[in-house]
């Protein structure tokens, strides 16, 4: 027991034993009723922040603040295992800052892909309680069923959920087809409806901004490089 709460306590472990520390106190918050379950929620991911880029890794349909959970339980373990069965044995001195820093690195990129695995699996029994079913929902691949109200209102389902409906509110020019797979990209608390863009186009925009954002990362290295 004193092995673990050292190696728990020695960097880079430490860092892991600190956040999830913290995400255990949001929690109790959160059962309290003291703290919102979409704490990093935005109501559209056409800007870049925490929720648009938990999408972009696969976290679509849980809120960011449990995504970041299990991500950081996962990379907590890993590094946890690190130090006891390599690092406490190591004479690293002053060496193990840098070592540390790569530890975390690689741990939170094995346990990204885990932990979106793991997610999706939940986010089915997770979208039956009303708090899941709001802009978490944001980035998830729905089925568009039918037309209902006016005719910019349309009724989806969550791709594989048949039981899961949401409504999806369009622009006359841009009205969904039937049977067409959407991604939804904007809430609307006003109205509990959804803006959506086709899974085509979404995919698409994905790419490109992308590339955009490697083309600026390329032109600014490349203004600060020294000349020669």
């Amino acid at each position: 027991m004193n092995h673990l709460v050292l190696a728990a306590t020695q960097f880079p472990t430490i860092v892991f034993t600190v956040l999830l520390g913290l995400l255990a106190l949001y929690w109790l918050l959160v059962i309290i009723r003291l703290a919102p379950l979409e704490l990093f929620e935005r109501d559209s991911l056409k800007e870049d922040h925490m929720a648009s880029t938990l999408v972009s890794l696969g976290f679509a349909g849980v809120p960011a603040t449990l995504a970041l959970t299990v991500i950081l339980t996962i990379a907590a373990a890993l590094t946890l295992a690190i130090e006891l069965l390599v690092l406490r044995w190591l004479p690293l001195g002053l060496i193990r800052i840098p070592v540390g820093v790569v530890v975390l690195w690689a741990t939170l990129v094995i346990a990204s892909p885990v932990a979106a695995m793991l997610c999706q699996a939940l986010h089915r029994g997770l979208h039956r309680y009303r708090p899941f079913t709001r802009r978490c929902l944001l980035g998830q691949t729905v089925v568009v069923t039918g037309y209902q109200g006016t005719g910019e209102q349309a009724s989806a389902v969550i791709d594989n959920e048949p039981n899961s409906t949401v409504k999806l509110l369009s622009k006359s020019d841009a009205l969904p087809v039937q049977g067409e797979r959407r991604v939804l990209v904007k809430y609307l608390p006003d109205e509990g409806a959804y803006r959506s863009v086709s899974e085509q186009a979404y995919l698409e925009t994905r790419v490109r901004l992308k590339k955009l954002r490697l083309n600026h990362k390329n032109r600014h290295s490349n203004h600060y490089s020294p000349s020669h």
